[in-house]
């Protein structure tokens, strides 16, 4: 259990990068800027000395980690020194000016660590884009690095891991990201407001760029609706496709020749205008499927402007817990709940390390001098992970959140009691859609369900899969409980 410390940032980081490779277990501490090394014998901790003097912050809070040989080479963004400014109209300030992004290379044999490359803007409000993912590059022995948290140097960049020369590879904003086939696949992300407007993938034999923007999101959505604010969580390679989770759901299929398989979107996890999503955390292959998280606070705010407070509340709301997704095509499954959020997974041995953090990262004017979350890893053995009966869950959905956008996209599976309980102001209607999540994925059928005033039970006992649900006409006053047993 790692406490509240110093380490001046906004809000909580956690446990980021978590990887065991060679007998090693790595992961870096979040906001500290602590790298740990656990071997057998003994522990090595790195607090990003070769960057500069301290004290340090940051680290990484994306999970930018890959290995090969006997290395280990992780990323992200670090202030070396930070530099707490203090409170400003009752909130906090950090000085951007000593921000780096970086990559290191840790050797396991030597358990010595090396500065591969690093960039700063040294600007007092403005950074470089921070190192959000690392993608390992076979063909040309290098690393291929998502950047688009910063100002400026976005996009996908090339690093020769040797001599840490870097050269630009796509001048799109790109998160995450994972190889597929010969490609290495980010998403494409001008906009961070908007989110993910489609995938770009790096051809490694022929290097060049192959771009596939999505027009129309509700032309590919199984339930045939939109999704909005489509901030990027992690990318994953599974069953001959590429898998893109972002707040909403995820995409699914093949980027690259979507004339073979067109690239669909699936619902999943979706709560409008809320944090709940599956962001600043990663995926797991496990016993041939994939393992995904949906993290139940993120993000959020406390300092903001008046006429910003009542957006806030409504961004800071909690809808349930933290959920954890088993997906072996055509099911999902919920194995597991927990807390505010699950910042990092890896498989050791027959085990799942999983670190969590009780608290989100925050935005603004929320800056403070200190880590303010607690922070652990825990244990779960593998298979009784993957074959755990689904744990009972809530989930409360305001309908000052939702009006009459499309919500949900719950997984029904092995849950004998499933059903709404909604309380509505007026007469209006639900509508429900029930998919699976195959290869590719089938819209199996469509509810409608009229609601009188007061409180009303959907029984959903008739669906098996997963559901999507949309209020045929807005009812801000609307509560909605999800409730599976």
């Amino acid at each position: 259990m790692f406490k509240p410390v110093y380490g001046p940032e906004w809000g909580s980081g956690g446990v980021f990068g978590l990887t065991y490779y060679k007998g090693v277990v790595y992961y870096t501490l979040a906001m500290e800027g602590e790298a740990h090394f656990h071997h057998e014998d003994s522990e090595t901790v790195y607090r990003f000395e070769l960057l500069g003097s301290g004290p340090a912050s940051g680290g990484d809070t994306y999970n930018a980690v890959d290995y090969v040989d006997d290395k280990i080479y992780f990323g992200g963004w670090v202030h070396k020194p930070a530099v707490y400014k203090g409170r400003v109209n009752g909130g906090g300030e950090i000085d951007f000016r000593n921000k780096y992004s970086h990559i290191h290379e840790y050797d396991v044999a030597e358990r010595r660590v090396r500065l591969v490359w690093s960039d700063s803007v040294h600007h007092e409000y403005e950074w470089a884009g921070e190192v959000s993912q690392i993608v390992y590059d076979p063909l040309s022995d290098s690393l291929l690095i998502a950047r688009a948290d910063g100002m400026r140097n976005l996009g996908v960049y090339r690093v020769d891991r040797n001599t840490g020369r870097a050269e630009e590879v796509s001048n799109v904003p790109a998160l995450k990201g994972a190889l597929y086939q010969e490609y290495a696949c980010f998403d494409l992300q001008p906009d961070w407001k908007r989110g993910v407007d489609g995938v770009q993938c790096y051809d490694l034999v022929e290097r060049k760029l192959v771009k596939n923007f999505i027009e129309d999101w509700s032309r590919i959505s199984v339930d045939g609706c939109a999704v909005e604010r489509r901030g990027s969580g992690y990318a994953v390679t599974g069953y001959a496709r590429y898998w893109h989770f972002f707040r909403g759901g995820l995409l699914v299929g093949n980027p690259v020749e979507p004339e073979v398989e067109e690239l669909v979107f699936i619902r999943m996890f979706d709560f409008p205008g809320t944090p709940y999503a599956p962001h600043r955390s990663n995926a797991l292959p496990l016993g041939g499927g994939i393992l995904a998280v949906f993290n139940s606070y993120s993000h959020g705010y406390i300092h903001v402007a008046p006429e910003g407070r009542a957006r806030a509340r409504l961004f800071n709301s909690i809808v349930g817990p933290t959920t954890l997704v088993y997906i072996t095509p055509p099911v999902a499954r919920i194995v597991a709940t927990l807390g505010a959020r699950v910042t990092s997974m890896a498989k050791k041995g027959e085990s799942v390390l999983i670190g969590v953090s009780n608290t989100p990262n925050l935005g603004g004017r929320d800056a403070t001098p200190l880590e303010n979350g607690w922070r652990e890893i825990i244990e779960w053995r593998e298979d009784a992970l993957i074959n755990a009966p689904s744990p009972p869950a809530v989930f409360r959905v305001l309908g000052s959140t939702v009006l009459d956008h499309p919500f949900g996209g719950i997984p029904l599976t092995g849950y004998k009691v499933k059903a709404l309980r909604i309380l509505s102001s007026k007469p209006n209607a639900l509508r429900i859609v029930e998919y699976d999540i195959g290869l590719p994925p089938v819209r199996i059928e469509e509810d409608r369900v009229v609601l009188k005033e007061g409180w009303n039970r959907v029984d959903l006992s008739n669906h098996s899969n997963i559901v999507s649900f949309r209020l045929e006409s807005p009812d801000e006053k609307a509560l909605i409980y999800i409730s599976l047993e």
